[in-house]
């Protein structure tokens, strides 16, 4: 009977990523580098239209600055893909649909956000939870909170956001899936 050394053992098996799980996670990823990439754009908008204003102090400018990241962090993926699916073939329906996308999922998201977070200050003079009175409470004061964030957070869009909301839906309507 003969001794086996370690070099004789055979190797253990490899586990390689098969061709239909690559083809999953390369849009996978797309999609996460596109809503970081996105997201810093919404940032250095919100943080160039703060600062061109010299508004408050650091603390809110930071608060605001993380609505605006998180908002279009979680804006970006929704829009890519119903742009993706509503596109259409050609080049110039596949902009339009990436740009009304992306700015409305964009700004809807972060509106809704801000609602909450609107509703987190007020909710210790609200109902209890779950009553009728509640319901009405958080509908309410959750819309006029969005209403407020369309008529005074737009302009936080405007010095970055529009020019990188062009370059994205570009991009996006370059790009087939």
């Amino acid at each position: 009977m003969t001794e086996r050394s370690a070099s004789d053992a055979p190797a253990p098996a490899r586990r390689s990523i098969g061709p239909g799980r690559r083809t999953r996670i390369r849009p996978a990823l797309r999609l996460l580098a596109g809503s970081i990439a996105w997201s810093l754009a919404i940032v250095a908008s919100c943080a160039a239209s703060l600062l061109a204003r010299a508004w408050q102090n650091a603390d809110a400018q930071a608060a605001v600055i993380l609505l605006f990241w998180f908002g279009a962090l979680l804006a970006y993926a929704p829009a890519v893909l119903l742009a993706d699916r509503f596109g259409g073939h050609r080049a110039e329906t596949r902009f339009a649909a990436a740009m009304v996308l992306l700015a409305g999922a964009t700004i809807g998201i972060t509106a809704f956000l801000f609602g909450l977070w609107y509703r987190l200050y007020y909710a210790h003079w609200h109902e209890p939870a779950l009553t009728i009175g509640w319901i009405f409470q958080f509908i309410f004061t959750v819309a006029a909170a969005c209403y407020h964030f369309l008529v005074l957070g737009l302009r936080m869009y405007l010095p970055v956001g529009l020019p990188a909301l062009l370059a994205f839906s570009l991009v996006l309507a370059r790009t087939r899936r």
